[in-house]
């Protein structure tokens, strides 16, 4: 009997030693453990800009993935909302409710959030300001026509932590378009405004038209004015209408020049702060067998020193249409004097120029023309200073030498990131530049003949084969103790 209590009292004291050690490794692994993301696009990994902007978020957050569970999209969503989850300091809840299978939990969603959720999407609730986010934002597709267009990019991380930023701030920030002054075309106009629209949907500000020569001023409750492809010149009394609003304590511009439109005293007003439009084009000409070629869409580079444009870096893009060369002053002593800051954002490649003669049949750079050294975008930035902390006072300008970033038929997914890059800089939000859009390809693995026989026959005979051996050992040692 001694023997036996001891026994007993031997592995019972070692079962609660073997429960003990179990929950205490899954308590210290749940509270301390490191994810790697192994997907050849860092698809789950969460940009710095999400990550910050959710280490400083202080209010909670629900999200609902309301996406059926055999959708295209619901793996990937609710994959990247673990990610906001883990990451948002307790303060980001995250649920998922399939529509089709759960529906008295989407009905009570539906009363709580006052959505008709006739689609499937992500919800984003913060107190009572509600944002939903159709699959379709979620996701950029192939050019064409097609009802079914193949997925090109997954840009849900943009899309959700501009809604957060949406129902975090509450109120939406606006911002002004100039019209009134010719376009392009009228298409063009509006392709630009939808654009526009699309863009402020996602970064919270409304957009508003503006006809200057029907009011007296720029809007007080102005956070930003944009002025794209004018094709003729602002009035002296508009212009002044622009100084004084770029002399408030805080302004911004986004300014997206039409070559071809014939805008001298707007010229004049961008020169004053460092920024001189040449009025040329910027080509590419050369002599082939079929006769002269000149290329206007340019193939640029994104600048890797600026906050705007460093995440695109990594990225070339080509310019649509016609572009002009921008002419910068670094080094003039009126604008350090105004504490006026230039800085480029795009350049042409090595091949193209600045060519004044454009519409000769083979132009041929000369000295007047920009060889080096082409730019096409920059960034003003007035009262700039060296702590980020005190920089929510300057005014902030962008001039593009290009009307058509955004035109619907060549729109390019990193010309869109770069007007958004730009919109953000603009209104302080350097924190949020540099959410892109995650490119989606498909890997095929080839399998010979011999390969799948080797594959079919490991699964069926052999692995099954081991493990009936390793049982057979196990219970012979057993019957020979």
């Amino acid at each position: 009997m001694p023997r036996r209590w001891s026994i007993g009292l031997n592995v019972a004291v070692q079962v609660v030693l073997t429960l003990g050690l179990f929950f205490g490794v899954n308590r210290i692994s749940y509270r301390y453990h490191t994810r790697w993301d192994l997907s050849p696009q860092k698809n789950f990994t969460l940009s710095s800009a999400t990550l910050n902007y959710l280490d400083k978020l202080a209010k909670d957050v629900s999200i609902s993935n309301v996406i059926p569970r055999d959708g295209q999209l619901f793996g990937e969503t609710q994959t990247l909302l673990e990610e906001y989850r883990l990451n948002g300091r307790g303060r980001v809840k995250v649920r998922s409710i399939d529509p089709l299978r759960d529906i008295e939990r989407a009905e009570s969603l539906k009363t709580e959030t006052g959505l008709s959720l006739d689609q499937s999407g992500v919800v984003v609730r913060c107190g009572k300001r509600v944002r939903f986010i159709p699959e379709e934002e979620l996701v950029i597709r192939e050019k064409g026509t097609e009802t079914q267009r193949a997925i090109k990019e997954y840009r849900g991380e943009d899309a959700i932590t501009s809604a957060l930023i949406n129902v975090v701030e509450g109120d939406e920030r606006k911002f002004y378009i100039v019209v009134g002054k010719g376009a392009r075309t009228e298409a063009a106009l509006v392709e630009s405004m939808l654009a526009l629209g699309e863009l402020g949907r996602a970064q919270n500000f409304q957009l508003f038209p503006i006809n200057l020569a029907e009011v007296s001023a720029v809007p007080e409750d102005a956070d930003g004015l944009i002025v794209a492809g004018l094709r003729y010149d602002l009035s002296e009394r508009e212009i002044d209408m622009l100084k004084a609003y770029w002399a408030r304590q805080r302004a911004g511009l986004l300014i997206m020049l039409d070559p071809s439109g014939e805008t001298p005293r707007l010229g004049a007003f961008l020169g004053i702060n460092g920024v001189f439009p040449r009025g040329d084009r910027v080509l590419y000409a050369e002599s082939t067998g079929s006769g002269a070629r000149k290329e206007f869409s340019v193939q640029a580079i994104f600048d890797n020193a600026s906050s705007i444009t460093r995440h695109l870096a990594a990225s070339t893009t080509t310019l649509p249409g016609q572009s002009e060369s921008l002419e910068l002053h670094f080094d003039d002593e009126y604008l350090k004097n105004q504490n006026i800051n230039v800085h480029p954002l795009i350049g042409a490649t090595d091949r193209y120029w600045g060519e004044k003669n454009y519409l000769e049949d083979l132009p041929v750079a000369d000295e007047e023309d920009v060889k080096k050294n082409v730019f096409l975008a920059a960034s003003v930035e007035r009262g700039s200073i060296t702590d980020e902390r005190l920089r929510v006072d300057s005014c902030r300008m962008i001039i593009v030498g290009n009307a058509a970033l955004l035109d619907k038929q060549s729109a390019l997914a990193v010309n869109r990131d770069f007007i958004s890059a730009s919109l953000n800089w603009i209104l302080n939000r350097e924190k949020l530049i540099g959410i892109t859009p995650k490119p989606k390809r498909n890997y095929r693995i080839q399998l010979t003949q011999k390969q799948g026989e080797i594959i079919f026959w490991s699964t069926t005979l052999v692995m099954p084969a081991i493990v009936l051996c390793l049982g057979l050992m196990v219970w012979a040692s057993r019957r020979a103790a």
